[in-house]
Order: structure tokens, then sequence, then C-alpha cells
């Protein structure tokens, strides 16, 4: 796979969030001929955003059109696109501030979070791969420094690794959501090859994978919940929050705690193990 073909990409995920509309949502009056294709037709499109029908068609097609802020913002309104959605469109659009390079180790303020924080932690970057994690988390998921460099992201281990495949008791939401963050990174970076390749092991190597990333969905996690199941001590649920350093382009800090009393069981346990 490719590193990001803007136009081709803007093109589908422009159909997609149209085909997922229905006129009654968007407050149209619904026609009574057939609808030959699901959701809005362009026409309908081009009437909320504004625009013509031609320019729609375009961009459906990929021709090679840069909308400006104000016209992505007007189709982000006509098609009810989320605020990570809203990001997605502008990077593909390229009208968003050029990113900084993205920082590929652990600076130290992030170490001492690590080393100081007596729950489960890492730091991940862009590409979700693991630059850096404590004992808690080791002992939560897997000894990440067994794992080979090319295979330490959590994208990768959710999905390919083994020994996590039951680890996630929720994990078809887990790879769904995985996913779509992967997605919003995958936009905002579209010279990273890095990341190309990641997503061709992921959407080769996983069907599930595959399946996912067509829906084009995208979503920026910055907090939830997960439910887990640890190999030895059973299951529980965690919260999750995720800090992002300022001096470091990219990167995110992921802290796991106890979401309920029998899960701060288990988690005292696991940490117990980390000791």
């Amino acid at each position: 796979m490719s590193t990001v073909d803007q136009a081709r990409e803007l093109a589908a995920f422009l159909r997609t969030r149209r085909e997922r509309l229905h006129p009654d949502t968007v407050e149209l009056p619904s026609r009574r001929a057939h609808r030959r294709t699901p959701g809005l037709r362009r026409e309908e499109v081009a009437e909320l955003a504004g625009v013509s029908v031609d320019y729609v068609v375009r961009l459906e097609q990929g021709r090679g059109l840069r909308p400006s802020p104000e016209v992505l913002e007007a189709l982000a309104d006509a098609l009810r696109l989320s605020e990570d959605e809203r990001a997605y469109l502008f990077d593909l659009a390229q009208q968003r501030p050029t990113r900084q390079a993205a920082e590929e180790e652990a600076g130290p303020l992030a170490q001492l979070v690590l080393d100081l924080s007596p729950l489960p932690a890492m730091l991940v970057n862009h590409r979700f791969d693991i630059l850096a994690w404590n004992p808690e988390m080791a002992a939560l998921m897997l000894d990440f420094g067994a794992v080979p460099p090319e295979q330490r992201n959590t994208l990768w281990l959710c999905m390919l690794h083994p020994g996590l495949r039951h680890f996630y008791r929720d994990r078809e939401r887990s790879l769904r959501e995985g996913i779509a963050d992967l997605r919003a990174s995958w936009a905002a970076h579209p010279g990273d090859k890095a990341m190309a390749q990641l997503v061709e092991q992921l959407t080769t190597g996983s069907e599930e994978a595959a399946q996912l990333w067509a829906k084009r969905d995208v979503r920026v996690n910055a907090r939830g919940e997960k439910r887990l199941r640890h190999a030895t001590e059973g299951p529980l649920t965690v919260a999750y929050e995720v800090l992002m350093p300022l001096q470091a382009q990219g990167q995110r800090l992921v802290i796991y705690r106890a979401a309920d009393p029998e899960s701060q069981r288990v988690l005292d346990a696991v940490i117990r193990r980390a000791q």
C-alpha cells in the first residue's frame, strides 16, 4: 500500500459519508421516486452545501480538486460529520497546518511519568508504536521487551499477536475503535511510509482489519473503557486516559486504571506481579 493518495481517499470518504445519510436525517423532503443508491443523492449534498452538483461529482471522482476551507466546512455540515471526521476531511484536502516531524523516542518527562506511575502506562507515537512502558503495563498485557521491535505496535499486537487473541473481551469494538483512530492519524501523516506499511500489514494479515478499514470510520480515542481478560487473574475493566506531551509532537501517554471495585482487585493482583 502506498502513502495516502489524498484525492482518491477524499473521493471515497465523501461517498461513504453521503451514503450513510437519509433525507429525513438532514431535513430534506423525501422523494417518492425509487432510490437506486443508499443515502443522499449528490444533488442533495450540493443543495445542503451550497455548491454545484458538478462540483460534488468531480470531488467524488477524485479529479484533483482542492476545496477551500469554506467549502470543506459546508460539506462537513451537509454530511453531518463528527469533529474527528471533520479534521480527517481537512487533512485529506491538505487544509490543516503541516505537522512537525514526530518524535520517535520517549522524552525525559514522559519517561519520568512512566517511572513514577503506579498504574499501567505506556507511550506510543502517531503510528501507535510502543516507545516505552512501565512494568505494570507489561504485567497486564505482555512482555513488550520479548516482542520484536517491528511488532511492538498496539494495533499489530491487538490484531495479529496470538497471545492477545482473547485479551480484549470486546474484541470487535476494540478493533473498530483502533482502526478508526489509525485512519485519522494516517490522513494526518500522508507521507509516512512506515504508517502505510503498517496499514498494509494489518489489512492483509487480518480480514477483520481489512473490513473495518474499508468502512472509513474516523475517531480519535482520548478516553474510554476497555474490557480485558488477564491470562491468570481473570476479567477486568479498565478506564483509559490519553495524554499528549507538549514537548513531543504526535506522542500519546496512555494510562489505565480500574473502572470498578472488582476490577481494582484484579488490577492490584496484576500490579503485585510487576513489583
